[in-house]
């Protein structure tokens, strides 16, 4: 690779980590600024945070020189700005253009991460012209303000900035009480008493602006005036927030009008006091003030804290390829560590005793050493289903436009933690069944309502930690799956010869069987047949399971059974026709030693009693198809294996050990191999192949061997 692409390719990593979180970010607040604007409402601090973000875009692109990103995000930004400004209204149809520009953004993020944004020149041109197009003629100047009749100050008048002007008139609009909140704090604490009464504020109206003060003690305290809008009476708001430090008075008629002789703000004063900006905060000489204050003991220690050049953020961005190399080199010394401990016996066996202790010593500390190491950096790994949820919101926004349909999406749980990659393999499957759910499941708002229930239908997503597994629920309260039409589709395409004797929750199986689908018409959505098959497999190559509870009528719940983690994890090692397998110890229940005369047989199955309930059996044997070379042992182990509320019983010839193990893919060539998720080598060089324990249940349960 040449020095000028490995410049571009650095560059382009370093933008996408910037730049994905910040799209992902505008997305989810665009969800949220199209719910507030469906009731009516125009929440200004969400529309300030998407601003923020698309001109932070513009800013991290234009830096990187990735121009169509930029150019995108500037015209985003200031389609933006009218709507701040007050100049646009809100419409279905300008959140439309808004939506459209984020997903070309994520598109182009996309395509920059695997190819050129310069392939996309058409598109930045088309979405630009849309929003091009919802921006009016310029106005022309209008006459006397109606900020006049409040009497404010010129010097007040003058530091406004556009944007809080606009707000200014807004509430005035909105028929709302404008009021000046005096503040005067210590020097030491303003900061936290200032944020306390601006969150009192904001609970009961808008905080418009929060400019700098002239003061009675300019050596200790510091002074705001706060413009402030509400609907609440002047004696209720003096009852919440007025102190000896907080003054209220009420602008406008019957209002106290402010002091006319404080001095005015400087020019600077009034451009540094930004748009979005919230209340000041943290340090003194940020603060824009009106003339010079004598500096006491705590700024001066401010202005070092400036000076400083140490970072505030304790945050570092880390690939997660890095991290897989290096869990990879955390699973190889403690295959290392197993051979020392293996040494360690044979070496006591052979009468080496008290260097064999000695070295036993250090391998014991050597491997509470790699257990922490180990802890670390699945800790690193780890991350919230939270991340995954806000794409959801986005597709589920989506979706229910193009059909035509109002869906309300509930998150739960959104703190359980996944390793990384598993949140990664599943975001597909997950997508296919939230499309699903709206294609299928949700009915339109007329049939809901014709039938009883709320016009906006309910997708929920929650998430919860069961053991050594996440469980992710997905449910509608839509149609439900009608089981009676996929059995009639099975029979259509000869999956079953007589219906009559297939349970329901054998057809419901049906679904995830390819090419099945119970759509009669093909959409850009379903109805090809396309997509379950994928989410069966998807989900079982992280050695997941899918389970699906449906209600006619009331709505399905598709269930999604996962391992924390698949990097570092304990098996338990078998032996089976003198061949060696891996089970991870989290589907282990407990392991019982039996012979034949243990075993029943029901309805030509084999099944053990196992105290009040029946367990159905598995011979490893059989199901992988091994040729035994001699007679079986006449006492077997049988492991209890289960996921979610599955279980089943394997029957193996011996247990070995356990051991802790790094899974490595099988590749391409092997992924059509039933009942194997990966392969591991162990520490006397051997490579054994990892069982697929939820694959293998679900294969037996539904073919019934």
């Amino acid at each position: 690779m040449s020095e000028q692409s490995a410049t571009h390719t650095k560059a382009v990593q370093d933008f996408l980590a910037e730049a994905e979180e910040i799209v992902e970010q505008l997305g989810s607040e665009l969800a949220d600024l199209s719910d507030i604007a469906e009731g009516g409402e125009l929440n200004p601090d969400v529309l300030n945070s998407i601003f923020r973000g698309a001109h932070s875009l513009k800013g991290l692109a234009g830096m990187f020189c990735f121009s169509g990103i930029a150019d995108l995000a500037h015209n985003m930004e200031n389609l933006l700005d009218w709507l701040r400004l007050g100049k646009l209204n809100l419409t279905p149809q300008l959140m439309a253009v808004l939506f459209s520009a984020h997903e070309l953004m994520n598109t182009l993020i996309r395509v920059l991460a695997s190819g050129d944004e310069t392939s996309m020149t058409d598109e930045i041109a088309a979405c630009v012209a849309k929003i091009n197009a919802c921006l009016p003629p310029p106005e022309k100047p209008s006459g006397v303000s109606p900020l006049e009749a409040l009497g404010l100050p010129s010097h007040m008048l003058n530091a406004l900035t556009e944007y809080e002007e606009h707000r200014l008139k807004d509430n005035l609009a909105k028929g709302r009480t404008i009021f000046n909140i005096h503040t005067s704090f210590d020097l030491s604490t303003f900061d936290t008493e200032l944020s306390a009464v601006t969150e009192i504020l904001k609970g009961c109206g808008e905080v418009i602006s929060t400019l700098p003060s002239v003061g009675v003690n300019l050596e200790t305290n510091i002074d705001f005036e706060i413009l402030f809008g509400s609907k609440r009476a002047l004696s209720e708001l003096k009852t919440d927030v007025e102190r000896d430090s907080v003054t209220v008075t009420e602008l406008g008629s019957g209002g106290i009008h402010l002091d006319l002789t404080a001095e005015p703000l400087t020019d600077t004063a009034k451009t540094t006091v930004d748009a979005v900006q919230q209340p000041p905060v943290a340090t003194t000489n940020a603060l824009p003030l009106p003339v010079e204050l004598p500096v006491s003991p705590a700024a001066q220690m401010s202005d070092e804290a400036v000076l400083s050049a140490k970072s505030m953020s304790r945050t570092v961005r880390v690939d997660i390829g890095k991290l897989d190399e290096l869990m990879n080199i955390v699973g190889e010394l403690v295959l290392a560590n197993s051979t020392i401990a293996g040494v360690t016996t044979r070496m006591r066996n052979e009468g080496y005793s008290r260097m064999a202790i000695e070295l036993s010593k250090a391998a014991k500390g050597l491997e509470r050493k790699l257990s922490d190491l180990q802890k670390g950096v699945m800790e690193i790994r780890m991350i919230p289903i939270g991340q995954l949820y806000e794409k959801m919101s986005r597709i589920v926004r989506k979706i229910s436009r193009e059909q035509g349909k109002r869906v309300d999406l509930k998150f739960f749980g959104a703190d359980t933690e996944l390793d990384k990659l598993i949140v990664e393999d599943i975001s597909d499957p997950m997508m296919h069944i939230i499309r699903n759910a709206i294609d299928h499941g949700i009915e339109t708002g007329d049939v809901r309502k014709a039938l009883g229930k709320d016009e906006k239908g309910t997708i929920k997503i929650s998430s919860f930690q069961k053991g050594n597994h996440v469980v992710i629920e997905i449910e509608d309260d839509g149609g439900g799956i009608d089981v009676e039409k996929v059995k009639a589709k099975a029979l259509q395409k000869k999956l079953v010869s007589d219906v009559s004797s297939v349970s329901d929750r054998d057809a419901i199986d049906f679904i995830f069987l390819p090419g099945f689908s119970t759509n009669d018409t093909v959409s850009e959505v379903s109805g090809r047949g396309v997509g379950m098959d994928v989410v069966k497999n998807n989900i079982s190559a992280v050695s997941g399971m899918v389970d699906i509870d449906t209600w006619k009528g009331e709505g399905s719940r598709f269930i999604i059974t996962l391992p924390i983690t698949l990097a570092i994890i304990k098996v338990l090692i078998i032996s089976c026709s003198g061949r060696t397998y891996a089970m991870p110890i989290t589907s282990v229940l407990e392991s019982l030693l039996m012979s034949d005369r243990d075993i029943m047989t029901v309805e030509r199955k084999e099944v053990v009693q196992l105290r009040e309930s029946t367990l159905p059996l598995l011979r490893l044997d059989h199901y992988f198809d091994i040729h035994r070379s001699g007679e079986p042992p006449k006492e077997f182990y049988v492991v209890v294996v289960g996921v979610a509320e599955k279980r089943l019983g394997i029957v193996v010839d011996d247990l070995l050990s356990q051991q802790d193990i790094v899974i490595k893919p099988l590749g391409e060539s092997f992924k059509q191999f039933r009942g194997v998720s990966g392969a591991a080598d162990l520490g006397d060089q051997r490579t054994i192949l990892v069982l697929d324990i939820g694959g293998i249940i679900n294969e037996t349960m539904r073919s019934g061997s």
